[in-house]
């Protein structure tokens, strides 16, 4: 007999507080908990409905809040978002001459016009309010501010002016206020790009794109006079391990070979014998390796007669590892020292780099660090992996601490593309409403949430505030034939956004 309760009270827990979750104000259930018997749990379920508070406003955050609205008719979500703009990385990340990938923010914008859900830009969690304020104030909150620290190389020199963060150089050209003033230096003939990911080979495409290209894009104006003065000519992309390890796209190195007025150049001895196992290599890295062996050996006659002819060079370099940033007698960056490398592992796609006695130095004078990125914790009271610079957690339920989740990359580093992160945001999203369904999750007072609200509401910038500055920025590029000509400086965003 008590088993059955026992089994049933799981069932009854979760129907209880649907019930609770959509009730409207004055129902019969706002009588019943007045009732003297139930007055001391009045309180707790006065007024309730679910709200969920996402902290970060880019890709992460907006498939979470698309998740979870579809998900719970009665839900409330809240985007809280410390830059005055929405979109993340999709604004602020994504390659100027990639636009199809940004067509993404139309589906984000139908998601944030939803009734129930609010944008809350402007506001940093840590600063303007607290982690523990949002937990009280709301049914769940779900940690999904990306990552936004860099990983060092920990190598002499690596503080020498023009040694520079990839993720810093992406948001100077793509409009990041925080990266407006990136004392960028282009006066010098070569580039090396440390890593084999698509950042990195972002980076050295934007290095090498005509600026008549780029011009058509949304890239921000004050990079573009930089770039329009650039003397460089060539740029390695180097990683330490080999081509079977590249964690670049085929759609990036294509883009890399086909650019307009640039060689591709990779030796042969780096590709020899891959031919012999590309058929047993899993798609779609056999693709991307035969797309590398063509053009280290058998290019086609119609691209080597254009290579032959172009101004411009790229190099993709394997097994190495940097492990000095050269100066030279005027202080500036003069090259990279590296130890070369060889393989070692009976598995093709997971062989270690392991050092050897050669030595060798690319001469260079800017250098971009792409090796990877972190989440940082926002306050001390977050379990975080400080050695993977990730949140602590188990299926998006941040340990030991319950209604507390996270997704994207402060969850699980800065791996993948926008589809992989939309994949785990959709899992995150559901499952914060299964803890609210089954009754894991109890909702709260809806004022906890109207008077955390209230408290940043002046300094807050809402959605319709961000629409004034995309109209802005949009007016903006037209005249200039851009799609937008973004704003970098926030109080600029601000004025705009407060306007009448």
């Amino acid at each position: 007999m008590f088993g059955g309760v026992k089994r049933q009270s799981g069932s009854l827990i979760k129907t209880l507080n649907h019930f609770l979750c959509d009730q409207p104000n004055g129902s019969i259930l706002q009588r019943l908990v007045s009732s003297p018997r139930t007055r001391s749990t009045s309180r707790t379920f006065s007024q309730a409905k679910p709200h969920v508070a996402l902290v970060g406003g880019g890709p992460a955050g907006y498939y979470a809040a698309q998740q979870l609205l579809k998900g719970n008719p009665h839900i409330v979500v809240d985007i809280y978002e410390k830059l005055p703009v929405p979109f993340g990385l999709v604004r602020f990340g994504v390659a100027p001459d990639h636009p199809e990938v940004k067509n993404v923010i139309n589906s984000f914008t139908q998601t944030a016009l939803n009734e129930r859900c609010h944008f809350f830009g402007n506001i940093e969690v840590g600063k303007d309010i607290s982690l523990k304020s949002l937990r009280d104030s709301y049914t769940a909150v779900v940690l999904c501010y990306g990552a936004a620290d860099d990983k060092m190389l920990g190598i002499p020199g690596e503080n020498l002016s023009n040694v520079l963060s990839a993720r810093s150089f992406v948001g100077w050209y793509n409009g990041n206020p925080d990266d407006k003033n990136l004392p960028v230096d282009l006066d010098c003939e070569s580039a090396v790009v440390l890593g084999h990911g698509n950042v990195a080979v972002d980076v050295a495409r934007i290095l090498l794109t005509p600026t008549n290209i780029l011009e058509k894009t949304d890239i921000t104006e004050h990079s573009l006079e930089i770039l329009r003065k650039s003397r460089i000519q060539k740029v390695y992309i180097v990683g330490r391990r080999g081509p079977l390890q590249v964690a670049f796209t085929i759609k990036e190195l294509r883009e890399m070979i086909n650019l307009s007025n640039t060689r591709t150049i990779i030796q042969p001895s780096d590709v020899e014998g891959l031919d012999k196992i590309i058929q047993d290599i899993p798609r779609p890295r056999r693709r991307l390796t035969e797309l590398m062996f063509k053009s280290a050996v058998a290019p086609s006659p119609e691209m080597a007669q254009l290579w032959a002819q172009a101004s411009r060079e790229w190099r993709l370099v394997f097994l190495r590892s940097p492990v000095e940033i050269c100066q030279t007698a005027g202080g500036k960056v003069g090259g990279v020292k590296f130890i070369v490398n060889k393989l070692q592992g009976d598995n093709l796609e997971t062989q270690k780099a392991v050092p050897t006695d050669s030595v060798e130095t690319i001469n260079c004078g800017l250098v971009l660090r792409s090796i990877g990125y972190r989440s940082l914790p926002l306050d001390n009271t977050l379990p975080f992996d400080e050695n993977k610079g990730v949140i602590q957690h188990q299926q998006s339920r941040v340990h030991n601490n319950k209604g507390l989740y996270c997704t994207g990359w402060s969850a699980n580093g800065p791996v993948g593309v926008i589809l992989g992160t939309m994949s785990d945001a959709f899992e995150t999203g559901k499952v914060v409403l299964e803890d609210i369904e089954n009754g894991t999750l109890l909702c709260k007072e809806r004022s906890k949430r109207e008077n955390l609200v209230a408290q940043i509401k002046d300094k807050a910038v809402t959605f319709s505030d961000w629409l004034k500055i995309d109209q802005a920025e949009c007016a903006a590029g037209e005249l200039v034939g851009k799609p937008r000509e973004k704003l970098i400086d926030v109080q600029q965003m601000l004025s705009i956004a407060r306007s009448s």
